[in-house]
């Protein structure tokens, strides 16, 4: 595990805290932020720090290639936001800010080559805002006002 994933994982379980079985949430008991729903053979309750990081590792960060995006605050935003609303989701995201930004890519969800190539070639500062403009969007076109606004707080910190 490099540094730049360490930094990112570390601000995300502040936001993803401990053990947490709140029945309102559709992933079910979580830990770390990792939930039963995505990982129905983990003893969720008992999963260490450790593991979580190893989760994320392997199944979040090098699946996605956040590695490869320069930029350490956008790799750490788009990782959060992957471990909140999905991989996939956030991936997409990302893509459309970098549309947005004047760089024409497929929104195909998937971080290969091209979308590197296209994230690391933007201003990191207006990326990076088009990025939390995107999350908040889709923040709010969610009907789940329990978690809205702390939704829309982690995009936008």
């Amino acid at each position: 595990m490099d540094n730049q994933f360490k930094k990112a994982v570390d601000k995300t379980l502040q936001h993803e805290g401990g053990y947490v079985d709140d029945p309102h949430d559709p992933g079910g008991e979580t830990n770390f932020g990792i939930s039963k729903r995505s990982y129905p053979d983990l003893d969720i309750k008992n999963l260490t720090r450790d593991e979580a990081e190893e989760i994320y590792f392997k199944d979040f960060w090098q699946k996605n290639n956040y590695g490869g995006i320069k930029n350490h605050k956008i790799a750490e935003k788009v990782f959060d936001l992957a471990v909140n609303m999905g991989a996939r989701r956030a991936n997409c995201l990302l893509q459309i800010a970098v549309n947005y930004a004047g760089t024409p890519v497929i929104v195909d969800c998937v971080i290969g080559p091209q979308t590197l190539s296209a994230v690391n070639g933007q201003t990191p500062k207006c990326l990076l805002a088009l990025l939390k403009i995107e999350a908040v969007r889709y923040y709010a076109s969610r009907e789940n006002v329990r978690y809205e606004k702390g939704w829309v707080k982690r995009a936008v910190f």
